[in-house]
């Protein structure tokens, strides 16, 4: 099982895991979700329930780079273009367009 930590606005908001078999889920964290903080993605409501998929959930797919981006980054990090979960790790940390970005945990 690899995981990163998903922030809105610098708060940590939840985790996001992706395991062998290439599924993946989504949890919010206690804090956050008590919060009146808003979801991460309108298709990711806030709940105690773990959001599983799949596939990577397309809130996280749409903030990857395409084209000629998506080639360079991958060349330069040495990611396979169809691992979307590395490239999502190494590629959307802090400096994202708009409030979620993620780190390795």
């Amino acid at each position: 099982m690899k995981c990163v930590t998903v922030y809105v606005k610098g708060v940590e908001a939840g985790v996001l895991a992706r395991f062998r078999n290439g599924s993946y889920e989504f949890r919010y964290t206690r804090r956050y979700q008590e919060s009146a903080r808003p979801s991460v993605a309108f298709s990711l409501p806030k709940r105690k329930a773990v959001h599983r998929s799949a596939k990577l959930f397309p809130f996280f797919f749409g903030l990857l780079a395409e084209g000629e981006q998506k080639r360079m980054q991958c060349r330069t990090l040495r990611i396979d273009e169809n691992d979307h979960f590395s490239r999502l790790a190494e590629t959307c940390r802090e400096g994202t367009i708009g409030a979620v970005y993620v780190l390795p945990r």
